[in-house]
């Protein structure tokens, strides 16, 4: 698995990054020439004009530049203890990637970051038959977590509501006042602590799953936004969090510890009873059986369900990515705080 960590580099690297836009307009202009015989006078380090040279010559589809990062390969690269120099920048980062890993394929640096890319060592699958199942909500906590085997559940996520009532009355008032350069910078904001808030979300999930020895079930809720109910509140709600994400996120890092997501037919899950299963009764967040009289919380018991829901109709993430002809990876880069470091899948 192959994925990017953000590090803070300190360096001031101006100078190069206008000599990699230019080489990256030339390429553009020129893709029959792409050796670096035909750049050496912009001055750029050889190993890093070949890999923009190539990076935007061989790209058909790109017809300007605007922002270049230089792009280090491996072979330009040397772990030295805990630092990783690049000779050719004449630049030292501390190596706090937290994972294991076979290899360092590359670097991208921009003005202030490293984008260290490395091939991360995966652990066996786990030898287990027990699934915690996850329900994922766009009102309340983002997800529930229950072990049936244990009985033990997890509610996380419940800032994010206020997260978005926040953001959504900035954004309403700046769109009035027509400060769309602050309405940028605002939505990227929330993007951020959207992106923050998955990622612990989904390291908890992971490791409740690592814990109890267990493998995990998620909905699969494809399609989730022309099905569900249209209350005004909901829809935004649903609209707004980022549920492929926080899926990308569980993703990933359950692979790096063996553990296998699988998706389920999410049919009735809240409503049936997870004691006896016949159909009970919803109200808001409680729920009601009539038949065992069993209580509970509306979306705990719709994770009890998901975790243990027959095999018979799950869809295991590699399944699925053949039926779809979809790859394990997200497109978007999705880097994180130095001092806390979560990897993306590219």
């Amino acid at each position: 698995m192959i994925l990017t960590y953000k590090i803070k580099h300190g360096g001031d690297y101006t100078d190069e990054l206008r000599k990699a836009k230019k080489v990256a307009k030339y390429a553009i202009a020129n893709r029959n020439q792409l050796s670096t015989k035909h750049v050496s006078h912009i001055g750029l380090k050889s190993i890093i004009s070949n890999q923009i040279l190539r990076k935007y010559g061989r790209n058909k589809k790109a017809k300007a530049v605007k922002r270049v990062n230089l792009i280090i390969p491996n072979q330009g690269i040397r772990e030295e203890g805990n630092n990783i120099m690049i000779p050719s920048l004449k630049l030292g980062l501390d190596n706090t990637i937290p994972v294991n890993y076979e290899k360092i394929n590359q670097i991208e640096i921009n003005d202030t970051y490293a984008f260290v890319s490395v091939t991360a060592t995966e652990k066996p699958p786990i030898d287990s038959d027990n699934y915690i199942g996850v329900d994922l909500n766009a009102t309340g906590h983002v997800a529930v977590v229950a072990d049936p085997q244990s009985g033990k559940t997890a509610k996380l996520g419940k800032k994010a509501g206020h997260t978005h009532a926040k953001y959504k009355s900035i954004r309403k008032t700046l769109q009035k006042k027509g400060k769309t350069k602050r309405l940028r910078k605002v939505k990227r904001r929330e993007s951020n602590i959207v992106c923050d808030l998955n990622h612990k979300i989904s390291r908890k999930i992971v490791d409740m799953a690592v814990n109890s020895n267990s493998h995990i079930k998620l909905e699969q809720l494809k399609g989730i936004r022309k099905t569900a109910k249209t209350v005004k509140n909901f829809r935004y709600s649903l609209n707004s969090w980022s549920f492929y994400q926080l899926g990308e996120f569980i993703k990933y890092k359950a692979k790096l510890q063996g553990i296998e997501v699988v998706y389920i037919d999410p049919r009735n899950t809240s409503k049936s009873c997870s004691r006896c299963g016949l159909i009970g009764n919803r109200d808001g967040k409680t729920f009601k059986c009539p038949g065992c009289g069993h209580v509970d919380h509306a979306d705990t018991n719709a994770a009890f369900n998901i975790g243990k829901r027959s095999h018979g109709i799950d869809q295991s993430i590699a399944d699925r990515d053949v039926i779809e002809g979809s790859t394990d990876a997200p497109k978007g880069a999705m880097p994180r705080k130095p001092a806390t470091p979560e990897p993306h899948v590219l």
